[in-house]
Parts: structure tokens; sequence; C-alpha cells
């Protein structure tokens, strides 16, 4: 009798569990249409009070969601040669030089500052009222990702490679290398810190809620390297994940100490959450994408974005 009840405990719970990981969570989905001819919206972000979303696009600037009877309006740009005539709309990364290409987003909530990485421009940020973002550090090849650690202030940051560009990404038969990094800004030193090297490209980090490490994704390798901040493995990392397709960034979850993974594969873009033991609580499939590059949990909504898409995908229940 003993052991029957154990077995049914134990059914419970590998039900309970799968039915979880393959529940029919965020199964309505909505489109954030963007203005005419704007695309890429590569990374989103929400400020402290909850507004947005913020995001990037590929004709250089921030723009924020106001509302369906507004939609998007301009809150920030990269670039002080910036014109809205040569580049509002532009897709073309020949103008990037010109017109910049943010990649991702990331606010201090402490001070409200939103940072932003950008393909030509390197690392910058901008203050609440948005306008002209300035630079702190340049001089990279790629800075793709980017996130703030509000209690300290510190940024992490990703940078794709020492070799290859964001319009080599565009070339025939191009594949990562493994020269991309892992860094850290401290802002009250202004200094770059190389915390990691040899990533096969390196999509969005983020820290995890206790600030204990960093998970960095290479989406060359298909895998998620944890870089430790804290504790007996303090300066080392490892293998957070793997055998998941091919990871292009990873947000903090609404839970504490859980993330959301944007994946790519060869049938669909997928969502999947995932806790710090490298367990995956929830996948969502992202059918109206072929590929993505952020999923961002904020208010029981998923919103999605994409290099290649002319709106922010939003996924309820």
């Amino acid at each position: 009798m003993k052991t029957n009840s154990l077995l049914v405990v134990s059914l419970f719970v590998c039900f309970f569990f799968l039915g979880s990981v393959f529940s029919n969570d965020y199964i309505t989905f909505n489109k954030l249409a963007l203005p005419p001819s704007v695309t890429g919206p590569e990374s989103a972000a929400f400020d402290r009070a909850g507004e947005g979303p913020y995001v990037t696009v590929a004709d250089g600037r921030i723009l924020k969601w106001k509302g369906s009877a507004i939609g998007f309006v301009d809150f920030a740009y990269t670039s002080r040669n910036r014109t809205k005539k040569l580049c509002d709309g532009t897709n073309d990364l020949e103008l990037g030089p010109t017109c910049g290409r943010p990649m991702a987003l990331s606010f201090n909530y402490k001070t409200s500052a939103l940072y932003i990485t950008d393909a030509f421009f390197g690392l910058l940020v901008v203050g609440f009222n948005g306008g002209l973002a300035t630079q702190l550090s340049g001089g990279y090849k790629y800075l793709s990702g980017i996130d703030v650690e509000s209690y300290t202030g510190n940024v992490y940051m990703t940078d794709a490679s020492l070799t290859y560009n964001i319009r080599n990404m565009a070339e025939p038969g191009f594949t990562p290398d493994s020269t991309g990094r892992l860094l850290k800004y401290d802002p009250r030193t202004q200094r770059v810190t190389v915390l990691m090297s040899g990533l096969a490209g390196g999509g969005g980090p983020v820290v995890s809620s206790d600030r204990k490490y960093v998970v960095v994704p290479e989406y060359g390798k298909m895998e998620i390297q944890r870089y430790w901040l804290q504790g007996p493995k303090k300066g080392t990392n490892e293998v957070f994940m793997t055998d998941i397709g091919s990871p292009k960034s990873i947000k903090r979850a609404a839970n504490d100490a859980e993330f959301w993974v944007a994946v790519e594969n060869s049938k669909q873009a997928q969502g999947l959450r995932v806790n710090g033991s490298a367990i995956v609580l929830q996948i969502v499939p992202l059918a109206q994408f072929m590929d993505t590059t952020a999923v961002q949990e904020m208010n029981d909504a998923l919103y999605v974005g994409s290099r290649h898409a002319d709106f922010v995908g939003v996924y309820t229940n």
C-alpha cells in the first residue's frame, strides 16, 4: 500500500512537471506595429514605472510604446550625425556609421538611466527624458547584449566578436568565430574589464537576481555559459545549458531566480523559462516568428523582438 502511494505521488509530480513545461500559456498573440518602413526591434525594455516597451530599431532609434491610440514615438538615438530625412525607415547597414544601430537596452532602475549597446557606437546611456545618448565606451567591432545590475550600477555587456561586425553577418556562408567576450563596465571608475573571452558569438547576458552569476548565450556553440561573480567559484565559468537550439538572449523572468531565453532552432522560435538549476520550466512556441532576438516578460505578457520584423510580438494568456 505504501509503495502504491509513493507511485501515485511520483506520477502526479511527473505529470505536473510535464504540464508546466508544455502548458498552453501565452497562446493569444497581438502585434505592436512599428512606424511605416521601420524594422528590427532587436530588444525591448520597460522603465521602473512599467512604461514601454522601449525598443531598438534598425534605423538607429530607440522607440517608446505610448499605447494603442498613439503607438510608438521617438525616444532616443545614438548618433549625433543622424538626420530623420536620411535615416528614418532605413534598414541599410551601410548607413550605420551615420544613423547608428542600437542593439540592446537595459535600465538602471535606481537612476532611470537607459543603457544602450550600439553595433557602431559601443556603450551609451541616455536620461529619462531621452534624446541623444552619451557614449561611454567605444572602439568595439560588434557590441551586442547588455544588462544593468541596478544595485551596484555595474553594466554587463557582450562583445560578439573581435573580428567581424554586424554587416559581415549578412554575408553568405557567415558563421560566428570564437572571439566574443563578456565585459563589465564600472560607472564609478568608467573602466571596462574583460570577464570572459573565447565566446562563440555573445548574445544578451543577464545577472541573476541574487547577483551571484551572469549567464551568457553562445549562439555559435548553441549553449549558455555561467560566469560566477561571488562564492568559491568567483571568476570562473562553466556551461550552464546546452542542446536547446541557438540561444540569442536571456532576460530575468518575473519570478526570482528564473530567466526567459530566446531560442532559435530548425523548426521555429521559442521562449524557454528556465531556473537557476538549468531546468526548463516552460516552453512557449513563438509560431509567428522564424527567428527571435529577445523575450521580455512584463505584466503577465511576453514581448518578443526579431531582427526582421516590423512589429513587436505580444503573447498573453
